[in-house]
This record gives C-alpha cells, structure tokens and sequence, in this order.
C-alpha cells in the first residue's frame, strides 16, 4: 500500500538545513505532541514515526520494549540522519530512553509523565494518573513522584482501552465508546478519587481524547500533558539551527496494513503529506 521508506530517504537529507526532526511513537499518540510543535517550529521538516509493528507497547515487557525501541531508532538515525529524536511516548521513554542515549550520537528528547506540573496545579492535592499499564508501574515514574509531589497523592490507573480507541478515532472510527467513562470511573473508585482535581495524561494517545476526558471527569479538574514542554525542549536543543522544508513531511510505519489508509485524512491535518513503510 505505502512505498518503502528507501526510496524517499535521501531527499530529506540533502542538506543540513533539511534535516529533519524525527518523532518516533508506538502509534499516532505522538501526532499530539507534533501539533505542540508545530506551534513553535512549523518551519521544521519532521518525519513521524510510528512503530505500529509493535503497537501496543504497553502490554510488553521492559525488557522486549528497550530492545525494540534501540534496535529501531538506531536503524532509523542510520537511515534518515535527523537532526534531533523525540521519543513521543512515556512507555518507551521511561523504560529507553537511557539506553537510546547510550547509543544514539543524536541529541534525544523523551516524554516522560507531566507530574511536576501536575503537582504546581493541584489545590486539592490528590492528582490522577492515566497512563499504559507498563507506565504506570516504572520506577522512573516512582522517582518523579517523589522528587516533584512528594506532599501530593498520586492515584495510578492503566486505560489501555483508551490507546485503541484514540487510534480508532484517528481512523474514522468509534472506537469503544465506554473507554473513557471507564478510565475516569475507576481513578474517581480509588481511596480519594473524589478529591482528584488535577490529571496527567501520561500517554501521548490520551490528548487526542482530551475533550471527552474533560467531559467525563466534569469541571474543576484539569488535565495535564507534556506536549508543550516536549516542544520547547526541542526548541531549546536547535536553537539557532536553520531549518528548510525540500520535500513534503513523512510519516513512516513498522508495517503496511490496509487500515493504515484510513489515517490518510488524519496525516494530512497534520501536515504529514506522505507515507511509507520503513
């Protein structure tokens, strides 16, 4: 269905100016975080890169994800020279993001749970997290509680429902249509759930359902995301850079399925006007 990923390669690296920026996900929760940057640099040539080969991430383990995870971004660096890696995803950051730097001699930004800011917000000090089930379990996240909400309740729920049914959305499609009463119900279920006025939204998926979250949970509860703070971070790492769009942005996937043609409209809202399979 999508033209492989060689053929169009070394248009995007003809020159330094054109390199891109390369945003790498499990799925399409990373397009979240593309509209955050686009804001900020809508001049930059990006290649969006989902892994839908291994989606979802969240029901592997640490130790399938961090090889999956290095073993493909450092083929893709190898491949398409960007500039800069984002990796669009907290499951994969959390458990990877040590060992893609380890090994990658690009500068590389993660997405980690917005709990410091989550934790600036709440009056009522008890803050819910949605995130996937490999998240929501991760030191890393056990360490950003710690540092930055110590005084604050931290109530984690794992809603893989509503990872399937954002890229549903994105397709066209309903998607499970009880997915985010079920997400909110069970943290509001929880020791304090009442309380909960302020939520992360620990997977880049979870964005996209932002309005329907927001409806659920009702008003004076604020959702949290680290989309803005991903952008300014790379903002900050290219600086001064100069950047030059030669050929239409691309989106590239782990593997062609006929479905992928239903996120045709989707792609191009944001600004991704080819694709291929990598």
């Amino acid at each position: 269905m999508f033209a492989r990923s060689r053929a169009i390669a070394p248009a995007v690296m003809s020159a330094d100016s054109a390199k891109p920026i390369l945003l790498f996900d499990s799925g399409i929760g990373g397009l979240s975080v593309l509209a955050a940057l686009r804001r900020y640099l809508p001049q930059a040539p990006v290649i969006y890169a989902a892994d839908n080969a291994g989606l979802p991430y969240g029901q592997k383990t640490e130790a399938e994800i961090a090889a999956r995870v290095s073993g493909l971004l450092g083929r893709m660096t190898e491949r398409l020279r960007p500039r800069l890696v984002c990796i669009a995803c907290n499951t994969a950051s959390t458990i990877a993001l040590a060992a893609v730097r380890d090994v990658l001699e690009v500068p590389i930004v993660g997405t980690v749970p917005a709990i410091k800011p989550a934790a600036a917000l709440t009056r009522s000090g008890v803050i819910g997290l949605l995130g996937t089930e490999a998240t929501i379990r991760q030191r890393y996240v056990d360490q950003l509680e710690a540092d930055f909400a110590p005084t604050a309740t931290l109530l984690r729920h794992a809603a893989p429902d509503l990872v399937t049914t954002a890229e549903a959305r994105l397709r066209g499609q309903t998607g499970d249509p009880c997915a985010v009463e079920r997400a909110v119900a069970a943290l509001r279920a929880m020791p304090q759930g009442g309380l909960i006025d302020t939520v992360v939204l620990a997977c880049t998926h979870f964005p996209l359902l932002a309005a329907d979250l927001a409806a659920a949970f009702g008003p004076g509860v604020r959702l949290v995301d680290g989309a803005d703070g991903i952008a300014r971070r790379i903002v900050h790492l290219t600086r001064g850079q100069s950047f030059e769009r030669r050929v239409p942005d691309l989106a590239l996937f782990t593997r062609d399925e006929p479905q992928l043609a239903l996120l045709r409209p989707a792609l191009m809202a944001a600004g991704l006007e080819r694709a291929a399979v990598f």
